[in-house]
C-alpha cells in the first residue's frame, strides 16, 4: 500500500498533475509488485514561493520543473527493485510527459506493516 505525495511547482495544465500520478502508479506496479487499485495519491501544486530547492546539489543541475516524489511504503523492497522504480518513474516522466531526468526527485520512506489503516479503525496489514 504505497501512499505517493507529489510536489511540483504550478503548471497551466490542469492535468498534468495527474498525469504525473498515473506515470508514478504504472512504475509502480511494473517494479514494486504493487496491485490493482493499490493507488493512494496526493498531488500537490504550489506557486513558486512555496517550492524551494537547490539548483545544483550533488551537482545535479535542476530547473523550476522539478517533481518531488515521496512514496511510504511497506518495508521490504531489495536495493535492486528501488533502483528498478527510480529509473522507471525518472524514464516514463521523460517519455511520456517531458520532464527532465535531472528533475525527478524521489524519497522512499519504509514503515511497518501495522502503520496502516485503510478505513474503519482497523489495522488490516497487521498480524
Amino acid at each position: 500500500m504505497p501512499l505517493v505525495r507529489v510536489e511540483l511547482k504550478k503548471r497551466p495544465d490542469p492535468t498534468f498533475a495527474k498525469r504525473v500520478g498515473a506515470q508514478i502508479y504504472a512504475a509502480m506496479r511494473s517494479t514494486i509488485n504493487v496491485p490493482e487499485h493499490d493507488n493512494f495519491q496526493i498531488l500537490a501544486e504550489h506557486d513558486g514561493e512555496h517550492f524551494v530547492f537547490d539548483t545544483q546539489y550533488l551537482g545535479i543541475q535542476r530547473s523550476d520543473q522539478l517533481v518531488i516524489i515521496q512514496i511510504t511504503l511497506n518495508e521490504g523492497r531489495t536495493l535492486e527493485q528501488k533502483k528498478a522504480l527510480y529509473q522507471t518513474i525518472a524514464r516514463n516522466l521523460n517519455t511520456h510527459l517531458s520532464i527532465r531526468l535531472e528533475d525527478v526527485f524521489i524519497n522512499l520512506v519504509e514503515v511497518k506493516k501495522e502503520n496502516w489503516s485503510f478505513g474503519n479503525g482497523i489495522a488490516q496489514y497487521a498480524s
